[in-house]
């Protein structure tokens, strides 16, 4: 169990690392291209997803604190009974990792801060961040878990 509280803590720690980089080096809401398809750019989220509910009012942050909150629990509860299978695990770690490293920008700032922003011609992915790739990989593989299904028990018979 320590090990996967270990990674979601390297997750939320990544997170705010990098959250902190670029809200001390890039101005708000001007990009600064990195390749021709991938920019930086300091943007702040108080919405969901792709900015779902983002000028619902205030309302939603506390909404999306307590769906975080519920998360946690939930989430630490399946760790704690899947733990001795590394892939669920390993996808449980990074979703706790990265839901915490949004539900702390929430509680202190109010918002979520976003930065990594890939772009093509007339095409634009909203701008994300570290939690957010945490929880989009540990979706992932929780989903390719699903597919593969449960290794076989051993056969025990002697």
């Amino acid at each position: 169990m320590r090990k996967w509280l270990g990674i979601a803590l390297a997750v939320i720690a990544a997170d705010h690392f990098t959250k902190f980089w670029v809200t001390s080096v890039l101005d708000y809401q001007v990009a600064v291209p990195v390749l021709p398809f991938f920019s930086l750019v300091l943007v702040y989220n108080t919405g969901a997803a792709f900015s779902f509910l983002a000028d619902a009012g205030g309302w939603q942050r506390w909404f999306f604190i307590a769906i975080g909150i519920v998360a946690t629990f939930i989430i630490v509860r399946l760790l704690r009974t899947h733990a001795q299978q590394p892939r669920l695990a390993f996808a449980l770690a990074l979703l706790l990792g990265g839901a915490l490293g949004n539900v702390i920008d929430r509680v202190v700032l109010g918002h979520v801060v976003d930065f990594l922003y890939f772009h093509y011609r007339s095409f634009a992915w909203p701008a994300f961040n570290v939690a957010d790739s945490a929880i989009t990989v540990g979706a992932g593989l929780l989903i390719w878990d699903s597919l593969t299904g449960k290794p076989a028990p051993a056969d025990t018979a002697a």
